[in-house]
């Protein structure tokens, strides 16, 4: 009797190792885009950088633009998850201080600076800020999902949808207001986390106090 033949070839990729994949990409995309832009920019170029062939950029991502998400949608998770054991009565706008806002475009990892500059770029680049539109319109259905769990409420109660929308369109009109204020060589990581974090809680509170 002969042995069976096992499987040849590359073991399969975890969902960690591919996750680590589509990162590395997205820097890689946002640091050329930031440098020369989004139109001078390939998937050769960026797989180049990432230390990926194009094909498997492609294989992550449907566009160039599209290689950024990961570096967008870092906090939405993060988010939800504090929404969702944040106290009852404790003002929501100290979610942010400074210190916690890691995962939050312009602060995740080290390359905060050039996220900032990305952030920067949707204001001229419709691919990018498509992107970054979308990334907004896919976190409000979980932050409402969080603030019914928070609050006890059906998941289809109209409240915390309400309340997910202001959350929403706050954390992006602070997050565009304080990267577009932002000169290329801004401050250090630390104080440009303080800074966020102030803009952010000033855009959470103002949301809470509703329209009079």
């Amino acid at each position: 009797m002969t042995a069976g033949r096992g499987r040849t070839g590359r073991p399969p990729l975890t969902e960690q190792r591919k996750a680590e994949i589509r990162l590395e990409i997205a820097r890689a995309a946002v640091d050329l885009f930031v440098a020369q832009g989004v139109t001078a920019t390939t998937g050769e170029q960026i797989g180049q950088a990432a230390g990926v062939s194009a094909r498997t950029v492609w294989r992550y991502f449907p566009s160039k633009e599209a290689c950024v998400r990961p570096l967008f949608t870092a906090g939405i998770e993060m988010l939800a998850a504090r929404l969702r054991g944040w106290p009852a009565g404790r003002p929501l706008e100290e979610i942010l201080t400074p210190g916690h806002t890691t995962g939050l475009p312009l602060v995740a990892g080290p390359d905060g600076a050039t996220v900032a500059g990305l952030v920067r770029l949707t204001r001229t680049e419709p691919g990018l800020r498509a992107i970054w539109l979308q990334t907004y319109d896919e976190a409000e259905p979980a932050f409402a999902r969080a603030l019914a769990e928070r609050a006890g409420l059906p998941a289809d109660d109209l409240r915390p949808a309400i309340q997910a929308a202001m959350f929403n369109a706050a954390l992006r009109a602070a997050v565009e207001h304080h990267a577009w204020r932002t000169a290329e060589a801004g401050p250090d990581r630390a104080t440009a986390e303080a800074e966020l974090a102030r803009t952010l809680r000033t855009a959470l509170a103002t949301a809470a106090q509703g329209v009079s």
